[in-house]
């Protein structure tokens, strides 16, 4: 996996774990270097580390599932691929829908 070390995946919630948490914490963000999308993962399915929750910052903000495995897939205008934001540090939902206001 190249987005996301197996150390990182430690501290993030199983899949649905967080779904009664009215302000989870987004563990890790993705993003396009030559566009203006990204991930903000949330929860990671633990059984195959592919199937993601999490707000999404895109044509619309909203908050979803993702596939780890497409958006290695994906490349934007310039042909760069998605990275992780290694300066990312987790904080709450609430926290990231103000910031990216």
């Amino acid at each position: 996996m190249k987005l996301i070390t197996k150390e990182l995946l430690k501290d993030i919630p199983n899949l649905y774990e967080t779904e009664n948490t009215k302000d989870p914490i987004c563990h890790i963000k993705l993003f396009t270097p030559d566009s203006s999308w990204s991930w903000y993962i949330t929860e990671i399915s633990k059984e195959n580390y592919d199937i993601c929750f999490g707000y999404v910052v895109g044509l619309e903000n909203e908050l979803g599932y993702f596939s780890l495995n497409e958006i290695e897939s994906v490349k934007g205008k310039w042909g760069l691929e998605v990275e992780r934001d290694l300066s990312f540090k987790p904080m709450y939902l609430s926290k990231v829908k103000e910031k990216i206001k």
